[in-house]
């Protein structure tokens, strides 16, 4: 079988369509949370993904809207994630510990009450992209037309937070907005990519493209650009070679967002990247 076999098909079609939008958000909201030191909460929002996932399922909700049913869950945990960062006595990574800790508990014991880790259950845990339906791919346009004009926006305030939160407020810049704004945005893109990747996996997408792009040492608005073309093309071939060789597409992505840093990595040994 082709490429041009494989992409005549309506559901590689959508699931590409997908993944490039849901990549190219995570890459970019990525590029924040890496160099905030704030990789983990990809991570800790996975696990309240799936916490989140057990409730709606355990409830009956029609599997054509559990990510949609998980979102309000996962933006709420994300505030909360936010709102211990900025207690004096709990640092980010504790705070992050402490809900993921209570999603993943949560979903243990909802899932055992149902009997199980059902096989839908079990896809969401490590990702299904050929099974995207139309209702994720237009959330996905969505949520990456609001990102994209997001950063334009407030990218001169996210730059700044960015690199130094006290100063930027010393500034003007309306900190506690800008966070709220982008750990909200931050729970949307890990429920989306829960489909992509599977929860398991959900932070490599937001953290390996943004350290692949780091490494190119280019300008900040080049390293956005950077790590979205990276996490793309990772999501093309990565659905691409899984159709061919009957591989899980969550895996394969990662992979190569792996190859890629891996790649970048071999190449600055080599080439004079500029420092």
């Amino acid at each position: 079988m082709g490429l041009g076999d494989i992409l005549n098909y309506e559901f590689v079609q959508r699931a590409i369509a997908a993944g490039m939008l849901i990549a190219a958000v995570s890459s970019i909201l990525g590029v924040f949370l890496v160099l905030r030191r704030f990789s983990l909460i990809g991570d800790g929002l996975a696990h309240i993904t799936f916490g989140s996932v057990a409730i709606v399922m355990l409830i009956g909700v029609s599997p054509a809207y559990i990510t949609l049913a998980a979102l309000p869950l996962v933006m709420l945990s994300s505030l909360a994630i936010l709102k211990l960062t900025h207690s004096q006595r709990i640092h980010g990574d504790a705070a992050i510990g402490i809900v993921s800790s209570i999603g993943i508990a949560t979903g243990i014991i909802l899932a055992s009450l149902s009997g199980g880790y059902n096989l839908d259950l079990f896809s969401y845990l490590f990702g299904n992209i050929l099974t995207v339906t139309q209702t994720e791919l237009w959330l996905s346009f969505i949520v990456f037309i609001t990102v994209v004009a997001t950063v334009i926006i407030f990218y001169n305030d996210l730059f700044a937070i960015t690199f130094d939160e006290e100063l930027a407020q010393t500034m003007g810049v309306k900190t506690n907005r800008i966070n709220v704004i982008l750990f909200l945005l931050t729970a949307v893109a890990a429920v989306l990519a829960m489909k992509v990747a599977g929860i398991m996996l959900v932070s490599a997408m937001l953290i390996l493209p943004p350290l692949t792009a780091l490494q190119l040492s280019v300008s900040f608005r080049m390293t956005i650009i950077a790590a979205a073309c990276f996490s793309i093309l990772s999501v093309v071939c990565g659905i691409i070679l899984a159709f061919l060789l009957n591989l899980p597409a969550g895996g394969t992505i990662v992979i190569f967002n792996i190859g890629f840093l891996l790649l970048i990595f071999g190449a600055k040994k080599i080439l004079p990247f500029p420092r």
